[in-house]
């Protein structure tokens, strides 16, 4: 059963603006990376290849990624044994810290494309919650629920 995921953040400043530079330069390499990686089968995008224009929350400073591979472990190995690794350690140049969840992790039907209003649901039931297998973490993960 495919793996969902979801992250969103807070932009400090406009996507053209000097201080964005250093995520927007990467974006391209980045999702090129994704694409390729093995496990990988969908993410969001909007015009052009990456989701930076999508605004889908009620909050127009929050950026979303959106992606689904196969299994835990293909998108653990893309985020922490890449180099997109350099990118989220790099998160609070580009981002507001966030006080409550910005990621989370839920099961698929095979074939399934998660909307983004699907998306925010599963953050904020992780957000009020906790690690469910609704919506989980990296660190509180949920097995693949039987076929």
């Amino acid at each position: 059963m495919p793996l969902a995921q979801v992250n969103v953040g807070r932009i400090l400043a406009p996507l053209d603006s000097d201080t964005m530079h250093g995520f927007t330069s990467r974006l391209d390499e980045i999702n090129a990376l994704a694409d390729g990686w093995p496990g990988f089968l969908w993410r969001l995008q909007g015009e052009g290849d990456s989701a930076t224009d999508l605004r889908p929350f009620e909050d127009d400073t929050i950026l979303v990624n959106m992606s689904v591979w196969e299994s835990l472990e293909a998108l653990r190995d893309y985020v922490y044994r890449s180099d997109h690794l350099a990118l989220l350690r790099a998160r609070r140049q580009w981002f507001e810290p966030m006080t409550e969840a910005f990621t989370a992790l839920w099961w698929v039907p095979a074939g399934h494309i998660p909307t983004t209003a699907e998306a925010w649901e599963r953050i904020t039931h992780l957000r009020a919650h906790g690690p469910t297998p609704r919506a989980f973490t990296f660190r509180q993960a949920f097995e693949a629920p039987p076929d």
